[in-house]
């Protein structure tokens, strides 16, 4: 159990039967009156942000959120992750999945986030490495300033990119982002 007045950034709380982590939080003791905390709370299975209120003294259940490694296999109606130490199989479908999976190849090692045994999200590794097989040539010249171009890399996800990259290139892409790192 944890009471508002230990609130912290980053703790996760069981509220209104959701889970909500804590991304700003502010003790108040105004001149007239009792305390009070005010904090943003981000749902973690919806990733909506609301703004409440609570007495220093309530109480709420600390939420035990797992993230554990998986291997992605492949897709077809549903996406296939491997456990690497049980061998064992898990399937989810599409709205579990979302776009994290759009800069993620198959069989690259990725996060499966869980509450109670319950997978809500996956997390792809912070920065892979991906082909572009199709972009526009370079133009010769255009190296001065900060030009981009789109392009698709080899998972099918389209990005912007500096001009002088081509195809066949391999990029380094920050997966939070979606952007451009360096080529490798």
């Amino acid at each position: 159990m944890v009471t508002a007045g230990d609130f912290k950034n980053g703790v996760t709380i069981e509220f209104e039967g959701n889970i909500y982590q804590i991304i700003e939080f502010q003790h108040v003791k105004p001149g007239k009156g009792a305390a009070f905390v005010r904090c943003k709370l981000k749902n973690i299975k919806s990733g909506g942000v609301v703004e409440k209120t609570f007495r220093p003294t309530e109480k709420f259940e600390n939420a035990h959120i797992e993230r554990k490694g998986y291997t992605y296999l492949y897709a077809d109606d549903f996406y296939h992750f491997m456990d690497p130490e049980t061998y064992e199989q898990l399937d989810l479908s599409a709205d579990v999945i979302g776009d994290s999976l759009k800069f993620v190849k198959e069989n690259e090692e990725v996060k499966l986030v869980s509450h109670n045994g319950e997978v809500f999200s996956v997390e792809p590794p912070i920065s892979v490495e991906l082909e572009v097989t199709e972009t526009e040539p370079a133009d010769k010249g255009n190296t001065a300033t900060n030009v981009t171009k789109p392009c698709i890399v080899e998972t099918g996800a389209r990005i912007m990119v500096p001009a002088f990259v081509n195809t066949g290139d391999k990029l380094k892409i920050d997966t939070r982002t979606g952007e451009y790192v360096s080529r490798v």
